[in-house]
């Protein structure tokens, strides 16, 4: 998994100066690094289980949640922040088809567009999806999040909210407060996820101007909690 680019590529280079916690630990923890905004300065991320449930969460220098994209007023060209784990899961472990790429669970503001389930509204607030990512050149931070090609039916979650990518839209109960940022998922709704590794990435993305292929890249890597994208992480039940 790599962040190709010039502009991913020298945000990469900067993560890497952090100091990440040893390989073999259960969270990943960072220096602070403060040519990051705070809001993005990724100092802790880890995930546990507890109660039924899997906890996501990232802790922050400060003001979680505090910075958003200026509105746009258009679909096309707008920008999306987001708080993002990706995983070791396979697709399959979150309602797409098997093997179709990088699986991350991303939390995300986009004030020009509602992406959440059967019509929904969401645009007014922070909220979660599971993505599946692939590396695309094309994309200032490397990676896309994977187009449906036009006149193919592949398998998707039913909570999926009709654009063609492979993105879903659950409804979980997610929490911006202070430095931390936390996602409570039922169990039952992931597979695999005891065994699963995870990383903590803080982002941007953008929706292509001209709506064509890749449909949504990342454009930033504001930082990289394990400095390198190893996904050294491991998931344990809680305390």
């Amino acid at each position: 998994m790599t962040i190709d680019g010039p502009r991913g590529a020298g945000l990469v280079a900067a993560a890497l100066c952090c100091l990440a916690a040893p390989a073999g630990a259960h969270e990943i923890t960072s220096a602070s690094n403060q040519a990051v905004m705070a809001s993005f300065d990724i100092i802790e991320t880890r995930i546990v289980t507890d109660h039924g449930h899997a906890v996501f969460s990232t802790r922050v220098r400060a003001d979680a949640g505090k910075a958003t994209p200026t509105a746009t007023g258009k679909f096309e060209g707008s920008e999306v922040y987001a708080y993002v784990w990706p995983t070791s899961l396979n697709s399959s472990d979150v309602g797409f088809e098997s093997d179709q790429g990088i699986v991350a669970l991303a939390v995300t503001f986009h004030p020009d567009f509602d992406d959440a389930a059967k019509g929904a509204k969401n645009r007014d607030r922070w909220h979660p999806h599971w993505v599946v990512l692939n590396e695309d050149k094309a994309c200032p931070g490397g990676l896309k999040v994977k187009d449906i090609p036009e006149g193919t039916r592949p398998r998707l979650p039913e909570t999926w909210p009709g654009a063609p990518i492979l993105i879903d839209s659950p409804e979980y109960r997610t929490e911006l407060k202070a430095d931390l940022v936390e996602v409570h998922i039922p169990l039952d709704r992931i597979g695999a996820l005891a065994t699963a590794s995870f990383d903590g990435v803080t982002a941007g993305l953008r929706v292509n101007a001209n709506l064509h292929t890749p449909l949504l890249c990342v454009t930033d890597v504001h930082k990289v909690a394990s400095g390198n994208l190893s996904l050294p992480g491991k998931v344990v039940p809680a305390k």
